[in-house]
């Protein structure tokens, strides 16, 4: 028989994410590997939201749910859009190469 999915299962699916996303960022040097990673972090937080927002019959956790989304596509638009600009005049997109941010 099969057992039903919980707030608990959902809550673990999330911590793992985070923790793939917290390491992704600390350990990478990779620029496109980090900004996937933060993207891992922030889909954590969606599920979190999405999961108490069912758990307590509420729908502001899904509402919010859906403004991190939105901050989340901007936020890789205007990431990939100056790693783009910084590949071009740098030439790598290493974050030990790129430290600095001046032209």
């Amino acid at each position: 028989m099969l057992h039903p999915i919980t707030t608990t299962h959902y809550l673990v699916l999330s911590a793992a994410l985070l923790g793939i996303g917290t390491l992704g960022v600390l350990t990478r040097r990779n620029i496109v590997i980090i900004l996937m990673s933060i993207e891992l972090i922030l889909n954590a937080v969606n599920i979190n939201l999405v999961a108490f927002s069912h758990h307590f019959n509420q729908v502001n956790g899904q509402i919010f749910a859906i403004f991190v989304i939105t901050v989340a596509v901007a936020e890789a638009a205007v990431g990939l859009g100056i790693l783009i600009a910084l590949f071009r005049n740098k030439e790598t997109v290493l974050a030990t190469r790129s430290i600095c941010l001046k032209w």
